[in-house]
Formats: C-alpha cells, sequence, structure tokens
C-alpha cells in the first residue's frame, strides 16, 4: 500500500511538471520534457493496469476493467490527448489505491476475528506446566489459565474463579463468572483469578476454530445479489467494448463532416465511464462489512446468501422451550388422586425421570431432593414427544403428557390443566400429576413488538408442550399463533405448512439448535440461538446468535436490511450515474475528466457507502 502511495504522488509531481513545461516550453527545441515527463507519469500511474491487462489476455480474460483503460488511455495518446490520458490513469489508480484501503478496513472486521485465536496452552503434565500449542493438547488434560490470557481450549472448569470478557464471542461487555462446573469457551479471556480447565473438545473442535472457519465460508458464499452483478459485468463489458468501436467507426463512414479524431475520442470516453467497478467491488464490499458487523455483535451468518434472506422474512416461526422461555423448570403443583401422597407421587416420576436427560426430568428430580434409586428399575422405554414407561420393584409407572395417557387408555379426567403437565400412574391407576412452570425470557415480548415494527406479517410458537402452557406463553409474549402437542417430524411438517400458506414469502424458524435440527434445515431460515457449543446448530442453521437471548435477532434482521439497502444504493448510484455520462460522451458534451468522475468517482462514493456497515454495531434497532 505505501509502495503504490509513493508511486502516485511521484507521477502526480511529473504529471503537473508535465502540463506546466509542456506549455511554457512548446514553441522551443525543448518541447519534447513535457511529453517525457507525461510518458514517465503515465507508466508510474498504469504500469501494473497494462500489467494486469496483458496477463489477463494471455489467460482468455479479455473484457475487464484494466483492459477498458488500457486501451481507452493508449487511444487517448494515439490521437494526441497525452494529458487527458495521464489523468485518467493517475485518477484510476488513486481510486483504486483508496478503495484497496477500504476493503482493508472491512476485512479488517473479519481478521479482528482472528485474534481469538490462542497462540499456546499452560497444559499441567506429570505435576508440571508445560506450554504448549492448543493443537497438541488432547482432550480429558487439564490446562492452566492465568489472568489476562485468553481461553485457548474448550472445557468445564474444575479448580477456580473468575470472571471473563466474553466480547470477542458474543458481542457482549459485561464479564462473567466462571466457576468449578461451568463450561468455558475457547476465546474467552481470563480477567482475574487463575482457573483449571479440563479440556472436552480438541482445538479442530473447539469455539474458535468453528468460528473462524464459519467466518471464512461465509465470506466465499455469494449472494443472488453478488452472482448476478458478476454475470452482468460478464456480459456488460464486451457490449460496452463493441459498442465504443462502433461508436468510433460508424459515424465517421456516414457523415461526411464527422472525423475519425472526434469520434474516436467520444469512443474512447464511453470506454472509461462504462467501466463496472464500482459494482464490481461495492457489492461484495457491502456483504462483507455486513457480515463482519454481524460476527461483532454475537451473530455468525454463514454467507451473504442467507445475509440477503434475512433481510426479507414475512413469517417467523419460534420454538418454545429455550428460544422463548429459559428452560428453567420448576415443580410448582403436585396433586394427587385415587388414595396417592404427593411424596409417592414425586417419589415415582422421579425415578421415572432420572434416566431421562430433558430439563423437565431434572427439574422434578430436584424437586424430590433425593436420588433416585436406579437399581430397581428393570424396565425402560421412553417414547420422543410422549413419555415414559418403566417396571421398577415390578410396578409399571407411566409418566407424560396428556396425549401419551389418552394414547396408553388410562383414564385421568384432568385433561385440561394449564401449564405444562406431567400425568402420572402407578400399575394403571391414575396417581395424580405435576404441574412445571418454565419462565419466560426476559426481551421475549419486546422482540415480538419489534419484529413486528419491522413488518413481519405473523409470528409463530411451535412446542411440544400441551397446549394449556403453550396458550399461556403465547398470550404473554404476543405471538400471532401457536401449534402445541408437536412430535419433532411435525414440527417440519408445520413449516412446511407455512411455507405453502405464505407461498413466496421467506419463512424464518428460531429455536435452540439441538432438538430443532431437523425444522432448522427446513426453514427458508434457520437461526439457531444460544448454541455456541451445539455442532446440531452450527451444521443445521443458516445463522447462529452465539448467547442465549432472543433479543439478537431483530438485531440481525436489522444488520441484513440496511446491508441490502447500501447494496442496492450502490446499484442504483452507479448505474444512473454511468448511463447519464455515456449518453453525455456520445453525445460529444462530456471529456475524458468527466469520464474520470463516472468510473473512478462513483466507484469511491459506492465503496464509501458500503464501508457503512462497520458502524452497525454502534446503532440501536429501530422499526423498518
Amino acid at each position: 500500500m505505501r509502495r503504490n502511495l509513493v508511486r502516485i504522488i511521484a507521477a502526480s509531481i511529473l504529471f503537473t511538471a508535465g502540463i506546466v513545461s509542456g506549455r511554457i516550453l512548446q514553441n522551443t527545441p525543448l518541447f519534447f520534457t513535457g511529453y517525457l515527463a507525461l510518458g514517465a507519469a503515465y507508466l508510474l500511474a498504469g504500469g501494473n493496469v497494462l500489467l494486469t491487462a496483458g496477463k489477463n489476455i494471455l489467460k482468455g480474460r479479455l473484457f475487464d476493467e484494466n483492459f477498458l483503460m488500457s486501451i481507452a488511455t493508449i487511444g487517448a495518446i494515439a490521437i494526441n490527448q497525452v494529458a487527458e490520458a495521464v489523468g485518467v490513469m493517475l485518477f484510476y489508480s488513486t481510486g483504486e489505491l483508496l478503495q484497496g484501503m477500504a476493503v482493508n478496513r472491512s476485512r479488517g472486521s473479519i481478521k479482528s476475528l482472528l485474534d481469538l485465536k490462542p497462540d499456546y496452552a499452560n497444559v499441567l503434565r506429570e505435576g508440571k506446566t508445560q506450554c504448549l500449542s492448543p493443537a497438541e493438547v488432547s482432550v480429558g488434560e487439564l490446562i492452566e489459565v492465568r489472568p489476562g490470557e485468553r481461553i485457548p481450549l474448550d472445557g468445564v472448569v474444575e479448580r477456580g474463579e473468575s470472571h471473563v470478557n466474553t466480547s470477542a464471542l458474543t458481542g457482549e461487555s459485561t464479564p462473567r463468572r466462571l466457576k468449578p462446573g461451568d463450561r468455558a469457551l475457547s476465546g474467552f479471556v481470563n480477567e482475574e483469578g487463575l482457573i483449571h480447565i479440563r479440556v472436552n473438545r480438541s482445538f479442530t473442535e473447539s469455539s474458535v476454530s468453528r468460528i473462524l472457519e464459519l467466518v471464512e465460508d461465509a465470506v466465499a458464499r455469494k449472494s443472488t445479489t453478488e452472482k448476478f452483478i458478476t454475470r452482468f459485468a460478464r456480459v456488460y463489458t464486451p457490449v460496452v467494448v463493441f459498442s465504443a468501436l462502433a461508436l468510433a467507426i460508424i459515424p465517421p463512414l456516414i457523415f461526411p463532416q464527422a472525423s475519425f479524431s472526434e469520434w474516436i475520442y467520444r469512443a474512447l470516453i464511453l470506454l472509461v465511464i462504462s467501466c463496472p467497478c464500482a459494482l464490481v467491488i461495492s457489492i461484495p464490499l457491502g456483504y462483507f462489512g455486513g457480515i463482519g458487523a454481524a460476527s461483532r455483535s454475537g451473530i455468525l451468518v454463514k454467507g451473504a446468501n442467507f445475509l440477503d434472506r434475512l433481510a426479507k422474512p414475512s413469517v417467523v416461526a419460534f420454538d418454545k422451550t429455550g428460544t422463548l422461555t429459559k428452560g428453567v423448570f420448576r415443580v410448582t403443583e403436585v396433586v394427587s388422586r385415587n388414595g396417592f401422597s404427593g411424596e409417592e407421587i414425586l417419589k415415582w416420576t422421579a425415578l421415572v425421570e432420572s434416566v431421562s436427560s430433558h430439563p423437565i426430568a431434572k427439574s422434578i428430580i430436584e424437586s424430590y431432593a433425593k436420588e433416585p434409586d436406579r437399581s430397581i428399575i428393570t424396565e425402560y422405554r421412553e417414547i420422543k414427544g410422549h413419555g415414559i414407561k418403566c417396571i421398577a420393584s415390578g410396578r409399571e409407572i407411566v409418566a407424560g403428557n396428556d396425549r401419551f395417557f389418552h394414547r396408553e387408555e388410562i383414564p385421568h379426567g384432568d385433561c385440561h390443566v394449564d401449564g405444562t403437565v406431567v400425568y402420572v400412574a402407578v400399575d394403571r391407576v391414575y396417581a395424580g400429576y405435576l404441574v412445571i412452570s418454565d419462565e419466560i425470557k426476559e426481551g421475549a415480548a419486546e422482540t415480538v413488538r419489534t419484529l413486528k415494527n419491522y413488518g413481519i406479517k405473523e409470528t409463530v410458537m411451535l412446542t411440544g408442550d400441551d397446549r394449556g402452557a403453550a396458550s399461556g406463553v403465547a398470550g404473554k409474549i404476543g405471538i400471532d399463533k401457536f401449534y402445541a402437542e408437536l412430535l419433532p417430524e411435525e414440527k417440519v411438517e408445520k413449516i412446511e405448512e407455512l411455507k405453502q400458506v405464505h407461498g413466496n414469502d421467506t419463512v424464518l424458524f428460531v429455536g435452540d439448535g439441538i432438538n430443532d435440527a431437523p425444522v432448522l434445515a427446513r426453514a427458508d431460515i434457520g437461526v439457531a440461538m444460544g448454541a455456541l457449543g451445539s455442532d446440531a446448530a452450527i451444521e443445521a442453521a443458516d445463522v447462529v446468535l452465539m448467547e442465549d437471548e432472543i433479543d439478537k435477532l431483530p438485531e440481525a434482521i436489522r444488520i441484513a436490511r440496511f446491508t441490502r439497502r447500501i447494496v442496492f444504493q450502490n446499484i442504483l448510484i452507479a448505474l444512473a450515474v454511468k448511463l447519464s455520462f455515456m449518453g453525455l460522451g456520445a453525445l460529444g458534451t462530456a471529456t475524458m475528466w468527466e469520464a474520470v468522475f463516472a468510473d473512478v468517482g462513483v466507484a469511491l462514493i459506492a465503496v464509501f457507502n458500503s464501508i457503512r456497515t462497520l458502524r452497525l454495531v454502534k446503532a440501536k434497532p429501530s422499526g423498518g
């Protein structure tokens, strides 16, 4: 960059000297010194352009901006418009330099993520601390992280407590407290105490590696707009070249008073104006900036194509548990029937649920406050989306939802209890039920309101929970429509239905990224939230919200819409200015200097407009 800057400054000095000396010495024997200075300035400013054009021609890539600039300026020199030819090449090279600086600034927003990559890990082996590359550390080993160091690998805190800075991964500046038993992710910065972490993922599977891979892939995935512009440029450039050739040859052959030099000059102006670099550079740069802004806000978008789609959802469907609610359950009521006591119901339910990993199961065991004796279980069967059957101490225990009890033909008489309900039966005799409460997330209702302000036509909730619990959550949050008691495959069917009902409208689904992988994959846009450590989420989703915060969704849509708006502004500005100046050039009212503005000036306007996306993280969400 510095070398290019020095070259352009030297060319500018020679350009000025050439014009001045040419005017002063034009009627003297030294008139040629002006041409020498201008020739040197031309080679300094345009040498790289000429060289690149020559290499591309040898590779079969004839029609690009380097070819256009080379033909236009060489043609101008041939008709004795040397100063204008040098001026065009000088301003073009200056524009390329400024564009390069803008692109580097935008790349910096992505490359700053590389700072996440840890250089070393302090591994405790045989009572000694060894400083190794993170790639050399095995799963199960213990690492030591000192204050000020970046956590090199994913794991679980085994000893020590500290606050960690998570902003590089999540975009949140508030420090997070880590204590024994807490999950620690690579990329977090230890701010206070000494902590020991038991590694549970290899370096290639760590959060940092997956994020870097995601961002690299995202930059490579082009949006529909980018693909169109690339195809457009391939057709547009040769059309312009042949149009310029026709403009240079046909009018002088038809009109006797028309001179070849005048129409060749107009054709050369047309070539300069027609360079598509404003579109080819600024549009990918706009998407690049949008992806960078999103990643700094804790939102990973898998590519420009997904950023494009994220800008225009009409329907937003949510999973309930873990997405709109915290997924932290607690037993709020135990109701006994048929002579069973509340203690008995809790005991049998805790025993049945002790084998399950479902959050509701954990809440029941916590409420029982004792360790269930699993050794008495001789048979066990979990029916997904329904409940559990088991044989314990020779007794058949059934625990599940209302639909499960109807399927098992167990009379229970409490079919319309509000909330999340687990019904219990012992030896086919209805024993009672437990009411489980789940807390709505802060910001869930505000998120739904913001989405409606953004023009979202319909919000939908899909849940496997019973109708009473779903109705309560949907009413409190402001969800337009909900579907309850859905099995995982039924959620996919509902997404298919929504896509059919809404036709060409984009259907976005937000889930917790583990149980909802099939739905995330089937929606037009799948958004996994709070799923930084989930392989299923990263594989299935198009967008990953790195923190467990639903209010990141409107932020993601806002960034996508702003980016898309920038891209279309660039397209309109570039085409409007270029077409206007092409007309003026063909009519002979535009000179090479106007052509330089129509090419380099418009390209710079578009590029600097594109890098506005870099300031997006400072903006606050607003409707529209």
